[in-house]
């Protein structure tokens, strides 16, 4: 097996470690602040666990891309990306939104968040994952 999956699982995982503290712990953070009655404090947040399900959906994702496109390009990472992005990104930031009090704007939020991650690792996987033919 090549080493590019694992770099690129590695690379995603990273990235959307930073995306994550941006998206949440800057941008999204006033709207936690004012529903904080619905999450966790801060303190009985389980972060490695958070942070062993992000490794385990980066692989995922690389799994998917490595094992199902058979024209490995940066496009093709995009177009994963954005599809897979689109989809969960509708599936949590609205699926969420349809059964929690959770405001409009974090719903949107997520959505984004989700969509631009999924983009990002799309980029990252179609760059670094090449073919066969073009690893030799």
């Amino acid at each position: 097996m090549s080493p590019r999956p694992i770099l690129a699982v590695v690379a995603v995982f990273l990235t959307w470690s930073i995306l994550d503290v941006v998206t949440h712990g800057m941008l999204l953070d006033p709207i936690y602040q004012a529903t904080a009655d619905l999450w966790r404090p801060m303190e009985e947040m389980n972060m490695a666990f958070m942070y062993s399900i992000a490794l385990a959906t980066a692989a995922c994702f690389v799994m998917i891309y490595t094992c199902l496109v058979t024209r490995k390009s940066l496009a093709a990472g995009l177009k994963l990306g954005a599809l897979f992005g689109l989809a969960s990104g509708i599936s949590m930031g609205w699926g969420f939104y349809g059964f929690m009090p959770i405001p409009l704007s974090l719903a949107w939020g997520w959505f984004l968040g989700i969509l631009i991650n999924y983009v990002v690792a799309g980029a990252l996987v179609g760059a670094i994952v090449k073919s066969r033919e073009e690893s030799s």
